[in-house]
């Protein structure tokens, strides 16, 4: 298997191919990186996006977690990671109880 190289400054993406929209990375992303989406074409009617890029602390739970291999988090040798704020705990918080979805107004 071919190493997978990130996309350019990018510290996480998806492979929607792969994803069956578990939402089990978006419930391990402590810096709400992570939320699902609407997306009538999915089975379950929602994919997983990524909605803050600039938040990824690289912890790579979200691909640990993967039952699908479906998203992948760049090596720490090619991006620098953000530390994780109390602005990005509570997004993660609020994307938890909200069925795992950032809810509509939230920070507006």
């Amino acid at each position: 298997m071919a190493v997978m190289t990130a996309p350019t400054n990018t510290p996480v993406w998806v492979d929607t191919a792969r994803c069956k929209a578990c939402d089990v990375c978006v419930d391990m992303c402590p810096a709400g990186v992570l939320s699902m989406q609407q997306e009538p074409t999915s089975t379950l009617g929602a994919m997983i996006s990524v909605i803050a890029p600039e938040d990824c602390i690289g912890c790579n739970d979200c691909e640990l977690h993967c039952p699908d291999f479906a998203i992948y988090v760049a090596d720490k040798s090619e991006f620098k990671f953000a530390k994780l704020t109390d602005e990005s705990k509570a997004r993660a918080e609020a994307i938890k109880n909200n069925n795992h979805r950032l809810p509509e107004n939230y920070g507006k």
